[in-house]
Order: C-alpha cells, then sequence, then structure tokens
C-alpha cells in the first residue's frame, strides 16, 4: 500500500521540488493553498500533510487550526514547511499539534527521513 500524502505550498517550486523527493515512495498530491487541501480532503483523507506556513490565504497555523477542530481530520499528522527558522515559530506550531518541521530550503533526505517518521508514529 502506497501512502498518500497532501503537500500544500504555494510556491510552485517547492512542490515539484517536494514531489520529486518523495513521489517514489508515496503517492503525492500537491496542492497550491490551503482552501484547495480543504476542497481534496472531502474527497479523500491523507496519511500526512507537509503545511506551508507562510501562504496568502490562509497561513499553514489557520489550517491547522481548522483541521484539528474536525474530528475527520484531527488525526492526520502535519509536518510545516517553514523558511522561518525562528523558536516563535516552531514553538507555536508544536502547541497547535504539528508532527515535526522542514526548514526551507530542505535537504531531500531530511524530507524524507521526517516524511518517513510521521507516518511510522501514526
Amino acid at each position: 500500500m502506497k501512502y498518500t500524502i497532501f503537500v500544500v505550498d504555494d510556491m510552485a517550486s517547492s512542490l515539484a521540488r517536494i514531489k520529486r523527493a518523495l513521489e517514489g515512495v508515496y503517492t503525492v498530491i500537491t496542492l497550491a493553498n490551503a482552501e484547495r487541501m480543504f476542497m481534496a480532503l472531502q474527497r479523500r483523507l491523507p496519511h500526512l500533510i507537509l503545511l506551508d506556513v507562510e501562504m496568502p490565504d490562509m497561513s499553514g497555523f489557520e489550517a491547522m487550526e481548522k483541521l484539528k477542530a474536525s474530528p475527520r481530520y484531527a488525526t492526520i499528522p502535519v509536518i510545516f514547511l517553514t523558511g522561518n527558522t525562528d523558536d516563535a515559530t516552531k514553538e507555536k506550531g508544536f502547541e497547535l499539534g504539528a508532527a515535526d518541521f522542514i526548514t526551507k530550503p530542505f535537504v531531500s533526505f531530511d524530507l524524507v527521513n521526517k516524511v518517513k517518521n510521521a507516518i511510522t508514529k501514526k
């Protein structure tokens, strides 16, 4: 069985890079914003969500609050993607229930390992 991962990021280059790193092992669905993620969630539940913190329509933190408020989505592990490395950002993400953080630009090996670990823990 192939695990499904939603990757939500407003930067096409990030989506493409993440998809290349993961697509051989996982089914990767790329989504350009949080609204599209919520539409996709109505059709399919992923095993993991990689969610960008900073997006124009709805921040990753706002999307996470919405995910955790829904019994249907609350147990899906979320790894935040961020270019911001300050402690306050990570602290807020973990308070909201993040499984982990991946700092952009990322190393493919780290991305693959963090994804694998989050899915295994679930």
